[in-house]
């Protein structure tokens, strides 16, 4: 007999197992792209504040770097064509708001953001950047006074670096016009964006690379140019490589970058800053009236001083002339003196000539007398003919060296005067050839513009 406990009757029966659904296997690559379709479904557009670090610029243009924050970490990447059209630079350090999509990517089963625009994180985060590397460079001696170079007086040529179209070349130009008319050399660079620091910096060190005495001529002073806009309009003016491009250059540099109340970097390190780039033309050049009337006031001084100065002399000469003796008794006394000498030269020539006479009319020594004294020139003709025989042309030929000629039949003597000609002439002791300079193109010559 067996007892039942009812109130647990249900533990009697068994449920039968229930029927499990099989799953059917997918592919890694199918996995992946369910994956990536939930994603770029539901983080199409995204907005991600953030400090960029790990930035790096691949061969291919495109930019691979990470934002963070105090607790975690976002891929990211940035490609070639939208890189190219961001307003700032990407770089390390710098807190951002960065707009895109989030996507997969399957080669590491990793996800990652795709940036379509970058922005900074407010103002507050570029100028704390901007302070950075004013302290670094300031530590470094960019900014110190004992480098800058003083600017040239009268300029004969400007050298512009700015973008080529907009109204800060044309207003530059007519100021200098207006001024003092000096030759303008355009180096045209964009003035914002990415590669726009690039693109300065090697505008500034191509004017220096320019040859003195070339075909372009080599600015004797810079002026480096765009006109106003927000601190990440006027960001590649803080570059490190544009910073370094002014520091290094041989020729002075006028910096003109945005409005009166804007300081950008290259400004400390300019041998000149200008509140506006029609500033800089004033700089650069002085007022063509203004040096004419001082020449005339300082012609008319020089002119006064010097009538002055005659006036003065002219009485003192007065004044020595009451106290000086009759000049024709003196003259006359000396006169006589003069007189009596030439009378005493005369009677003593007349003496000596006669004593040689006699000697020359003694038969014996006439012939002997007459030999030495041949003999004795001769011997000096002789010497000299055998010293202008060594350094004669002809002498200096047969030793292996040429005679070379200009255009006008002028010697030539360095490679400067022979590349200023347009024909030479080399002569060697059997016969004369004539060639041509070899002059070479102007590597820079595609790059710049008259003005």
């Amino acid at each position: 007999m067996m007892s039942f406990d009812f109130e647990n009757y249900d533990d009697l029966f068994v449920s039968p197992p229930k029927k499990t659904k099989e799953i059917t296997p997918k592919s890694v690559s199918e996995i992946s792209n369910e994956i990536k379709s939930f994603i770029e479904g539901n983080f199409n557009k995204v907005c991600v504040k953030g400090e960029i670090f790990g930035a790096k610029r691949a061969d291919s243009g495109h930019w691979y770097l990470s934002l963070k924050d105090e607790n975690a970490v976002l891929s990211a990447v940035c490609w070639k064509s939208t890189a190219s059209s961001l307003k700032i630079r990407i770089e390390d350090g710098l807190e951002v708001i960065a707009k895109g999509k989030i996507t997969t990517f399957a080669g590491k089963s990793t996800y990652q953001l795709v940036i379509d625009s970058i922005t900074p994180a407010g103002e507050g985060a570029l100028l704390k950047l901007l302070e950075e590397r004013k302290l670094q460079f300031l530590k470094e001696g960019l900014f110190s006074e004992e480098h800058k170079k003083p600017l040239p007086f009268l300029p004969e040529t400007i050298g512009v670096v700015t973008s080529q179209s907009g109204a800060v070349i044309r207003d530059i130009i007519h100021r200098v016009k207006d001024r003092f008319p000096s030759h303008i050399l355009l180096w045209p660079t964009p003035v914002q964006g990415i590669g726009a620091a690039e693109k300065i910096a090697q505008a500034i060190r191509g004017f220096n690379n320019l040859p003195q005495n070339g075909k372009i001529k080599r600015p004797d002073v810079i002026i480096v140019a765009r006109g106003g806009g927000s601190l990440e309009d006027l960001w590649a003016f803080n570059e490190e490589c544009v910073v370094r491009a002014v520091y290094d250059s041989d020729i002075p540099i006028i910096s003109a970058v945005g409005h009166e109340t804007d300081t950008m970097l290259i400004d400390y390190v300019a041998d000149k800053r200008a509140p506006t780039p029609t500033g800089a033309a004033e700089f650069a050049v002085p007022v063509q009236s203004e040096l004419l009337y001082t020449m005339d006031v300082f012609d008319n001084r020089l002119k006064n001083s010097i009538n002055r100065y005659i006036s003065e002399l002219k009485s003192k000469i007065e004044g020595l002339n009451r106290g000086i003796p009759n000049l024709k008794d003196i003259l006359n006394e000396n006169t006589q003196k003069l007189d009596y000498r030439i009378e005493r030269l005369d009677i003593a020539m007349k003496n000596f000539l006669t004593i040689k006479q006699n000697l020359l009319n003694i038969n014996d020594v006439k012939p002997i007398y007459i030999k030495t004294i041949t003999d004795k020139y001769k011997e000096r003709l002789l010497s000299l003919y055998y010293r202008l025989e060594g350094v004669s042309v002809d002498s200096v030929l047969k030793r292996g060296f040429a005679w070379v000629k200009g255009d006008k039949n002028q010697t030539i003597y360095n490679l400067k005067d022979a590349n200023n000609q347009k024909n030479l002439t080399i002569e060697f002791i059997d016969g004369k050839i004539k060639v041509a300079p070899d002059t070479k193109k102007d590597k820079n010559d595609n790059l710049l513009f008259d003005f």
